[in-house]
């Protein structure tokens, strides 16, 4: 988890969670949601808060969203389908090898966290705060996500392209690490996106024991 002197503050683009599909009341509800929640966490904030920012009634919040609580859900749940189907493109459009694919991984999970830090913020700081049984929803919309980095990194082992001898526990590592990106990554800071992943692309084949030139691949 998050402490909260290490959520992302200051202004922040309009959130990617609001599909083009939404209603436009509840696209700028869940807009500021977001901006809330990850300003004030979960359980200081107030339906009236949420109205407050979005700039509409508490009765018109409530006409879009059952609760303070399917607020949420709704942020954790896009996020992860947008995080899952953003990596399932990118290993769909990977060449072959396992190098290739595991840094298409790579780079679709660093590029999102350091876009979305408030939304991955409110996903790792507010899943104690989901019900049962959103946060097993949630939870295996993660699991979704590591598998395939579990399959990428178990595939390159057993083909002796990656020499690590505990494939799975490097798979962790390696989405603990690019999820970590979002509580330091800042925009205006002295590294941009394409470094970024370039650096966690090749980190992340050192941790699997990639025995090439990361670089060559």
């Amino acid at each position: 988890m998050f402490s909260d002197r290490n959520a992302p503050h200051g202004p922040s683009a309009h959130t990617d969670l609001v599909s083009p599909d939404d209603d436009a009341t509840f696209g700028t509800i869940l807009d500021a949601a977001v901006r809330v929640f990850g300003k004030r966490g979960y359980h200081g904030t107030s339906v009236r808060d949420i109205a407050e920012a979005a700039g509409v009634s508490p009765g018109s919040l409530y006409n879009h969203f059952d609760s303070k609580h399917d607020l949420l859900v709704v942020i954790l749940d896009r996020g992860l389908d947008n995080l899952v189907s953003a990596s399932e493109d990118a290993l769909y459009t990977a060449a072959p090898d396992p190098v290739s694919r595991l840094k298409a991984l790579v780079g679709t999970h660093v590029r999102t966290h350091a876009v979305a830090r408030i939304e991955s913020y409110i996903g790792n700081s507010e899943l104690r705060s989901l019900s049962r049984d959103a946060r097993a929803l949630i939870i295996s919309k993660r699991d979704t996500q590591q598998r395939m980095f579990d399959r990428v990194v178990r595939d390159g082992t057993k083909q002796g392209v990656f020499t690590t001898s505990d494939p799975v526990t490097a798979s962790r590592y390696v989405v603990t690490a690019c999820t970590a990106v979002a509580t330091w990554y800042r925009p205006d800071g002295d590294i941009g996106i394409d470094e970024l992943v370039q650096k966690y692309e090749e980190l992340s084949l050192s941790c699997v024991g990639y025995i090439g030139d990361p670089t060559d691949a």
